[in-house]
């Protein structure tokens, strides 16, 4: 039987845009002589469609468009991911106040469908139902604890082969659906899943796998959506394992692929083929940022983003990000020195606005800030100028750029990273406003990593696209006179492994000072993270590469007294 993992990049809520891509990939498959193609976990509504299931139109939508995908899929077969309505209504009652607000008083079901040759053959519900920030299933789904062992036959050979269907976590929390899969006959296991990114994410599921396939003797095909979603990125990276553990074909990461294996050759010694599979941590952030960004601007429908460039190194990877991305035809960059700006970062701005392919925007802030002080100086009469002043400042260029964003619509990205963002080093309003931080999930280490791999990637002249002073010169905001950040912030190789064990770690302050770590500087870091929630909770939404992304599901509660 030859099978194909359709790996595909849909949009959530774009029923009839991703059936016609659907379609599109039936009729290829159709014409790669496929028996079978899999497509990703909820792959006609998207994932994860959240509130969007309280919807009766939604679901409504979902199933004519299910329908649409039967008619067109004559002569071949499929696994498609997508919600299906229980038969009957949940009773509900006075005292079931959550199943009357959350339900549309339905039993839903996170489901597999297999259609063959136009018609609707069965379905596998999802067993084990994730209750996480990405998207809390058990608010929507009903789990079923059946499992099917399904056979369909070859276009070819016209012999029947069996499998089971499991549904993303159905492989991740143990082996025991598997095993009665194939105690109850099944030759090969089909998992279709929407995984997103993260650092390291894609050798542990590969491992996981391995691990099924080998514990339980049978084949594995995995299928993973690929994507960016709001703050999620799916990477792909599908593959076939043998029963020996063995990755026998893999999908590309970070882009759609289609990739066909014939169920015979599992019996085979067959070597694995290569892939763009981005294994290095630095590439694959890299990977995930643009797609992530890409897909925000694209789904959103904006045409352009804006974002300023200060001539340091988080402003430089962003605006590297955006071009790479978007194009330098879609991106515009804005210069807004004051009095404090440096002219060597004025220099640095303009030559890698150049290098890009750029003619930035020049406005300086100069008279303005000027005005807001005289306004401001009644008020402030006889008081010493402190970080009031400086976040002015900040505020201005922020108004600035939104204002931007109003006229011609650009979506404007903030620029701050992971290590700024925990400690409060940014000014709400001010380098937090925006409509996507794209970096916020990155910390300032890995900022310089990305930034020296976008230098050496291949171009044709051959000249590194930022300047070498921007990694030389020590951070700063310039928002006072001769200003560095490690007047305020230890130095960010300390700072950033403080917050890892922090907060990646859940590491408590003592354990972190047994690591060697200064006490009073360990107080002083965790004091800073717990007391600028309330910032965090009003910046944008930032592209999730880490295991904990600030923000992400909104984990923590701002009225906050544990310390």
């Amino acid at each position: 039987m030859r099978i194909a993992l359709a790996q595909i990049n849909v949009t959530v809520g774009d029923i009839k845009g991703n059936a016609d891509k659907i379609i599109t990939y039936l009729e290829k498959g159709r014409q790669e002589k496929v028996d079978l193609i899999v497509f990703p976990e909820l792959a006609i509504c998207g994932y994860p469609p959240k509130d969007l299931l309280l919807k009766k139109d939604f679901l409504a939508e979902i199933e004519r468009h299910l329908k649409r995908i039967i008619k067109n899929s004559s002569g071949i077969s499929a696994i498609i991911g997508t919600v299906e309505k229980g038969q009957k209504q949940i009773k509900t009652t006075n005292y079931d106040i959550s199943m009357q607000m959350h339900s549309p008083h339905y039993k839903l079901f996170n489901s597999a469908v297999l259609i063959s040759n136009g018609k609707y053959l069965g379905s596998q519900a999802k067993s084990y139902l994730p209750n996480y920030d990405i998207f809390d299933e058990q608010r929507y789904f009903t789990a079923d604890q059946r499992h099917y062992v399904f056979k369909i036959a070859s276009l070819k050979t016209k012999s029947l082969e069996k499998f089971g269907i499991t549904i993303c976590e159905d492989i991740w929390v143990d082996d025991k659906i598997i095993a009665e899969l194939t105690a109850a006959g099944a030759d090969f296991i089909i998992n279709i899943s929407s995984s997103p990114f993260y650092i390291g994410k894609y050798k542990l599921r590969q491992q996981l796998v391995k691990n099924r396939s080998i514990t339980n003797r049978v084949p594995i095909y995995y299928c993973n959506l690929i994507g960016g979603q709001d703050d999620l990125v799916f990477d792909g990276g599908s593959f076939v394992c043998n029963a020996q553990g063995k990755m026998v074909k893999m999908a590309k990461r970070f882009e759609e692929d289609f990739i066909i294996f014939n169920s015979e050759d599992l019996k085979k010694n067959i070597k694995t083929n290569k892939v763009n599979i981005f294994n290095d941590e630095v590439v694959e952030t890299y990977q995930a940022l643009v797609l992530g960004l890409r897909d925000y601007v694209q789904k959103n429908n904006f045409n352009k983003v804006i974002l300023g460039l200060s001539g340091g190194i988080d402003s430089a990877l962003v605006a590297c990000l955006a071009v790479e991305a978007l194009g330098a035809h879609r991106v515009v960059l804005v210069i807004m020195p004051s009095k404090y700006t440096q002219s060597s970062s004025i220099r640095d701005a303009i030559t890698l606005s150049q290098n890009l392919g750029i003619e930035p925007l020049f406005i300086p802030i100069n008279e303005i800030n000027e005005a807001y002080l005289r306004t401001l100086q009644p008020e402030f009469r006889n008081l010493p100028a402190d970080t009031t002043e400086e976040n002015i400042q900040a505020r201005i260029r922020g108004n600035i750029l939104m204002a931007l964003s109003n006229k011609f619509g650009y979506l404007v990205l903030t620029t701050g990273n992971k290590s700024e963002l925990s400690v409060g080093y940014s000014t709400l309003y001010g380098d937090m406003a925006g409509g996507l931080a794209l970096i916020s999930d990155v910390p300032k280490m890995m900022v310089y990593k990305l930034c020296r791999f976008i230098n050496e990637l291949p171009r044709e002249n051959q000249r590194a696209v930022i300047p070498e002073s921007i990694f030389t010169k020590p951070p700063s905001a310039e928002l006072r006179p001769n200003q560095k950040d490690q007047d305020d912030l230890p130095p960010y190789r300390i700072l950033d492994k403080i917050i890892h064990l922090y907060i990646e770690e859940n590491r408590s302050k003592d354990e972190i000072i047994k690591m060697g770590f200064e006490r009073e500087l360990v107080n002083d870091i965790i004091n800073r993270i717990d007391h600028n929630e309330y910032k965090r909770y009003q910046a944008p939404l930032g592209i999730k590469i880490t295991p904990k992304a600030y923000g992400f599901g909104r984990r923590m509660p701002i009225t906050n007294a544990f310390r």
